[in-house]
């Protein structure tokens, strides 16, 4: 009797074979480290890894500097932006493809500063962040290679390194607190995006 594939099999191929879908996926915090490389000049990751019940672990790959801004002499820095809100109710976790995601539609509604930071204390920051987050939305283009993740979590507008401008598909991070329901929408732009 022929066995039927796996359904994270299934899954995995389509998402390989269709075009990048952008995708709110919330989740529980599992595990934050930083991406693993031979070469630290190399590094411009940290990687999240969610459970999310109905499709199980996936991992977020979170840009902590521009590799191609550096190559090309600019500032490699990620301006990070911050929106404090509260919960009232802890999001359900799953994925969902979604229509896509702008925050020039999130700057008209607060004023938000965008700070440089560089590669080491945004590392350290985020991973201080998320390991005490309770939940976690992202933002971003769905990938499926050695593992089923997320990536593209920010700006996607042209920077000064990268000249071609995608709209409305941003990608960002929120966190959920237990300590005083409080929430952060992480936002992180790189040099020259507006």
């Amino acid at each position: 009797m022929r066995s039927r594939p796996d359904a994270r099999a299934l899954l995995y191929e389509r998402i390989r074979k269709s075009p990048p879908k952008f995708v709110q996926i919330t989740g529980v915090p599992y595990t934050v480290e930083l991406e693993v490389c031979d070469d630290p000049e190399k590094l411009d990751h940290i990687w999240l890894s969610l459970e999310v019940p109905s499709i199980g672990r996936l991992r977020a790959a979170i840009n902590t500097t521009s590799l191609i801004a550096k190559e090309m002499g600019v500032d490699p820095r990620i301006r990070v932006g911050t929106v404090v809100g509260t919960w009232a109710e802890k999001p359900s976790t799953g994925l969902v493809e979604c229509n896509g995601m702008s925050y020039v539609a999130i700057e008209a509604l607060c004023e938000i500063a965008y700070e440089p930071m560089e590669r080491d204390p945004l590392s350290e920051m985020l991973m201080a962040k998320l390991k005490s987050a309770i939940r976690v939305e992202i933002w971003g283009d769905l990938y499926a290679r050695e593992l089923l993740g997320v990536h593209q979590i920010h700006c996607r507008r042209a920077s000064t390194a990268v000249p071609f401008d995608v709209v409305g598909r941003d990608g960002a991070l929120k966190l959920y607190y237990a300590a005083e329901n409080r929430t952060e929408l992480v936002l992180m732009k790189y040099a020259g995006q507006p």
